[in-house]
């Protein structure tokens, strides 16, 4: 039997204007915020599709976007596919594997869609796959670990 589809588990908010209207942000996480901006909508089946444009701060020094900013986008999908597993708590990256297929330049728009492979109490694997122009361009799968919601120790 198939889950039913829910709201983020993380705070967000619908785009309304612009090209990205429609989309959904999280408003969350500063690094995201920082690195990003980072996007995603739910298509009527109940699949996330994750974006973003390519901006110059994104850039490496061959004019192409840089692998880390493939990398942190791919984490933001992992958890952007798998955001229905995640409404019982929090979770972190445990394991992060990428290839990369192709290079885009700045102004291009990347889109990553994918699929929770298996969900058990503590772990969620996920594999997806990004493109731009409809090309791949990086294949991505990672392993998301349920953690307890606890205050950081600081000391």
């Amino acid at each position: 039997m198939e889950k039913p589809r829910t709201a983020s588990p993380w705070p967000s908010h619908v785009i309304e204007t612009g090209d990205w209207q429609g989309w959904t942000q999280f408003t969350a996480d500063p690094f995201e915020e920082h690195a990003g901006p980072f996007f995603f909508r739910r298509a009527d089946d109940g699949s996330i599709t994750c974006a973003m444009k390519v901006e110059t701060k994104h850039l490496n020094g061959g004019q192409f976007i840089h692998g880390g900013a493939l990398m942190t986008f791919a984490d933001y999908c992992l958890f952007g596919i798998a955001q229905d597993e995640l409404h019982a708590g929090p979770a972190v990256t445990a394991t992060f594997n990428g290839e990369f297929v192709a290079s885009v330049p700045a102004g291009a728009v990347i889109v990553g869609t994918g699929e929770v492979i298996r969900a058990t109490r503590h772990l969620i694997f996920v594999r997806g796959l990004m493109r731009s122009d409809g090309a791949p361009i990086f294949a991505f799968s990672g392993t998301l670990k349920r953690i307890r919601a606890t205050a950081p120790d600081r000391h």
